[in-house]
């Protein structure tokens, strides 16, 4: 499995391209035995963005998903989670996610510390390979997804994935509501 096509995308097995995945996503899916499940593409790193690889590869927004690391504190201890939502949607950071994490505020990392903390680079952050302690939420609508595309932990490739595969994830949540629309002009 592994090969999927996706507007101007197709993938090949994560097992024939290791080289295209950050070490974390590596040995995680690894770890999870899912390298012949994932597929992954190269891709120019000045396209990495999401607006941007939807333009160039033609692709249906629904079928990109972003990874966005946020934290709040309770107490004096810092709470992190990653969220994963549709590129048609934004993260409920300041309802669901305050929620969830049960702190007083809650808010995007800043791009230095999301990138330290990952060992990622910006841009390309996935929830594939995150540390441990950290909850993954995902979107429902990102489960129900046949395959979306996200980050690789680098910029330089994406990882083509089934959303039930997200959604199974080492400390995933599926949360319905978790996305919320984003206004078209």
């Amino acid at each position: 499995m592994g090969v999927f096509t996706l507007g101007g995308l197709t993938s090949v097995p994560a097992s024939s391209r290791t080289d295209l995945l950050a070490p974390a996503a590596l040995d995680a899916l690894t770890v999870l035995g899912w390298l012949d499940d994932v597929g992954v593409v190269e891709i120019d790193p000045d396209v990495s963005d999401t607006a941007a690889t939807r333009e160039v590869f033609g692709l249906d927004a629904a079928t990109l998903a972003n990874c966005v690391v946020v934290g709040g504190k309770r107490e004096g201890a810092e709470r992190i989670a990653a969220c994963v939502v549709l590129s048609t949607t934004r993260a409920d950071v300041n309802g669901t996610v305050k929620r969830l994490l049960d702190v007083r505020k809650a808010s995007f990392l800043p791009m230095d510390r999301a990138v330290e903390l990952t060992g990622m680079e910006y841009g390309g952050i996935t929830p594939i390979g995150l540390p441990a302690d950290w909850p993954v939420l995902v979107d429902s609508r990102v489960e129900q997804a046949e395959v979306v595309i996200v980050g690789s932990g680098v910029r330089r490739s994406k990882i083509l994935v089934p959303g039930r595969l997200l959604a199974s994830l080492p400390h995933a949540q599926v949360i319905d509501g978790l996305g919320l629309e984003i206004p078209t002009a």
